[in-house]
């Protein structure tokens, strides 16, 4: 094994994909159906903190995939320039899609929330230009070393920079919608630029690196050498969050640069332990995981209405914390199921469409011949 060369797509990553696709569920699940008679409990409270980490996994793990698809295709293809640009088009895709699904809930909505909602910035808003971005940057670099600092300089800049931005002056004197995009209007906890961005390029630094190793060996080391690293940050992050903050204002929870390297730091310790869990002896065994990451997407899409939407109103704000890690079970177990059935059938249409292709065209006889 240790000669082979690595699969072109990472399992591990899919798999840590799936777990955050777990992570939100239970993210979204618990805001949406606990009664706020259970809110202030410590188990309700804890779980606030684990969920909390499956959006920064989606904005890291994109970057990683980044990294990946654009050097995977710039293998197959030999120019650098178009497979960064066809990653950046799916940013773009993707950004795009951000405003389709705020359509369609508001359209399922009956229209009852404001117009301006459709405005609203989530994760989708962000990953999309934050992969255009990122697509951007590795194509102006062609060496590993270079684009590992480029993704790592751009992410701590950000993260630096987030501090300043939420209590900058120059942010109000934007249109409101573009000044969402660079700071959250103020009490809500919407997404922004300023630090979330920072997680993908982060993300992209780790991916590089991935995607420069040629062999199972080396990807190996490079994973042990992940866990070790983002255990180190991580402590290491957490221990300054301790000592004064150079900065007038800012808050370890939100903006804080300690805590962005908590986050990416316990980030790539996970990936690492991602990728050695995958070689477990009975790794080749189906994983949920694996369904679920592969198909994040389309879970995410699918999701929100089901745990937002008319069709589980009864269950909004209604049921105890218990009851909500019941109903978090099955919703993953249903969800699971149906993104099987989705992935057969799209399987099943593009088998149908590859024959109809290859089938050779009917032949006609003379005009007027029967039969």
């Amino acid at each position: 094994m240790a000669a082979g060369p690595p699969s072109p797509r990472r399992a591990y990553v899919d798999w840590l994909r799936g777990l955050a696709v777990v992570i939100m569920f239970l993210a979204h699940t618990t805001d949406a159906w606990t009664r706020p008679a259970d809110r202030p409990a410590s188990a309700y409270q804890w779980s606030v903190k684990v969920a909390g980490m499956g959006a920064p996994l989606f904005l890291f793990l994109a970057g990683v995939s980044v990294a990946l698809a654009a050097g995977a295709k710039s293998r197959r293809s030999g120019d650098a320039a178009g497979a960064a640009a066809a990653v950046g088009r799916r940013g773009w895709e993707i950004f795009g899609l951000a405003f389709l699904l705020r359509l369609q809930s508001w359209t399922l909505g009956l229209f009852q929330a404001p117009a301006a909602s459709m405005l609203k910035v989530d994760i989708l808003n962000i990953m999309g230009p934050s992969i255009a971005a990122a697509a951007s940057l590795w194509a102006l670099a062609s060496r590993t070393a270079t684009r590992v600092t480029a993704f790592t300089a751009v992410a701590l800049a950000v993260s630096l920079a987030t501090p300043l931005v939420r209590h900058a002056a120059w942010p109000a004197r934007l249109p409101d919608p573009v000044e969402w995009y660079v700071r959250p209007p103020q009490g809500l906890s919407w997404f922004a630029l300023f630090p979330w961005a920072g997680l993908l390029f982060a993300g992209g630094a780790i991916g590089v690196l991935i995607d420069a190793t040629r062999d199972e060996a080396a990807e190996r080391r490079l994973n042990a050498w992940f866990v070790a690293i983002g255990a180190v940050l991580c402590g290491g992050a957490w221990a300054g969050s301790h000592l004064p903050s150079v900065y007038a204002h800012s808050s370890f929870w939100t903006t804080s640069p300690s805590y962005f390297l908590v986050r990416v730091g316990s980030m790539t310790c996970m990936l690492g332990a991602a990728h050695f869990w995958l070689r477990r002896p009975t790794a080749h065994r189906w994983s949920p995981m694996l369904v679920l990451g592969t198909s994040s997407l389309f879970v995410y899409w699918v999701h929100l209405d089901l745990v937002y939407g008319g069709i589980s109103r009864p269950l909004h704000r209604a049921l105890p914390f218990a009851w909500v890690m019941v109903a978090l079970a099955a919703f993953t177990a249903f969800m699971v199921w149906l993104t099987r059935v989705k992935t057969r059938a799209v399987a099943r249409w593009k088998e149908r469409g590859r024959g109809s292709r290859l089938r050779p065209p009917a032949r006609t006889g003379p005009a007027g011949a029967s039969g």
